[in-house]
């Protein structure tokens, strides 16, 4: 996944650490640590740094809060979450579906920085009441004022953050198009990207000074991000009102059950087929399976003819075929998660109606005039 490593599960959902985080994981704690030598410098040797681990580990514990408030949202809409993961920027919770309507996916959004917020609440009066004093104090301080700092961050209207998420929900319930709403909040975060990247060049560049480099790196993530989501959007776009059966293959790869294997492989490969898998169906074109040339090796070439290619034929998971009236984009989406390069694609009354390839998915978008949103 990306490199990330898995660490477990938290209520069921799967939790990974990016190789970042341990960078920002020492980088805090040094950082911490350093402070609080310096402000307490009666502390006993190796104990600034051992607490400014423990405040990098609470901080990164705000993160996770924040990201599993927006996930806990989400399963309460019957949306199901594929992970929470942790990396150089803070967390992110990897759902599976949209939200259907613009109300649902505000309160989806907005469920992280009302987390923070809360938290940030629960912490100030934590400092208030209670007789805390010393590096413990000073621990409790720094988580109060990043917890609010992380939920006035997020709020920012731009994608891909939970303020940009705010924003297309609100334009998504002004125009009816959730597609526009994602544009109108990827160009503001691509904004407050460019914004980023010029408050840390314009120090470099004047002063030589690298005090807000962090800012590069954060513009570039708002830039590549915010873009990545304005693409989808619009092939999203695109792909609304298609079907599977406008991308499936007209001259498809399909074999009838009743050939030999050397009748399959006389009008495959001696025709130079450039097909190296072929979709098999019985008298009634009832999808069966799915059969490879390459195959054909584990028998002996003496017995093709009395080998029918049924005995080769190998099952096709069920929730990788879809149907032909089913919205091209729901199998975009299906390609995507099985990581496969086709499918095959049946009637309503079960006949195979031919194979849906993903180089076939571009092609059509190709041809299909696009026009550019105001």
């Amino acid at each position: 996944m990306n490199g990330n490593i898995r660490i477990g599960k938290l209520f069921g959902i799967p939790f990974f650490i990016n190789p970042s985080w341990f960078l920002v994981l020492a980088l805090v704690t040094l950082t911490y640590g350093n402070g609080l030598a310096t402000q307490f410098p009666a502390l006993p040797p190796g104990t600034p740094l051992l607490l400014g681990l423990l405040t990098a580990l609470l901080l990164f514990a705000s993160v996770l809060l924040h990201e599993l408030a927006h996930s806990a949202v989400a399963l309460r809409q019957g949306i199901g979450v594929q992970s929470i993961t942790l990396f150089l920027f803070g967390g992110l919770a990897s759902l599976e579906d949209e939200s259907k309507t613009p109300a649902e996916a505000f309160w989806v959004a907005i469920a992280g920085p009302l987390a923070s917020l809360g938290l940030f609440g629960v912490l100030t009066l934590a400092g208030i009441t209670l007789p805390l004093a010393g590096p413990l104090a000073a621990i409790l301080a720094v988580l109060t004022y990043v917890n609010l700092a992380l939920a006035l961050f997020n709020l920012i209207p731009g994608l891909p953050l939970d303020g940009g998420n705010i924003l297309k929900a609100a334009i998504w319930k002004l125009t009816g198009n959730p597609y526009q709403g994602v544009k109108v909040a990827s160009r503001v975060g691509q904004a407050f990207g460019w914004l980023a990247i010029a408050s840390g060049l314009l120090p470099l560049v004047l002063y030589g000074s690298f005090g807000n480099i962090w800012n590069l790196l954060l513009g570039w993530f708002l830039l590549r991000n915010a873009g990545q989501s304005a693409q989808f959007a619009s092939l999203q776009e695109r792909l609304t009102g298609l079907t599977a059966a406008d991308a499936t293959l007209a001259n498809s790869p399909v074999i009838a059950a009743e050939m030999s294997l050397r009748e399959f492989a006389d009008q495959q490969i001696l025709h130079h087929s450039t097909w190296r898998k072929f979709l098999v169906t019985n008298s009634e074109a009832q999808l069966l399976g799915e059969i490879a040339i390459d195959d054909l090796k584990t028998v002996p070439v003496e017995q093709w003819s009395e080998t029918p290619v049924t005995a080769l034929v190998r099952a096709i998971e069920p929730a990788t075929i879809v149907v032909e009236n089913q919205p091209l984009l729901d199998v975009v989406k299906v390609l995507e998660t099985n990581h496969l390069p086709a499918l095959p694609v049946v009637q309503a009354n079960g006949a195979l109606l031919g194979l849906l390839e993903k180089a076939a998915v571009i092609h059509l978008l190709q041809r299909q005039p696009h026009v550019a949103s105001a």
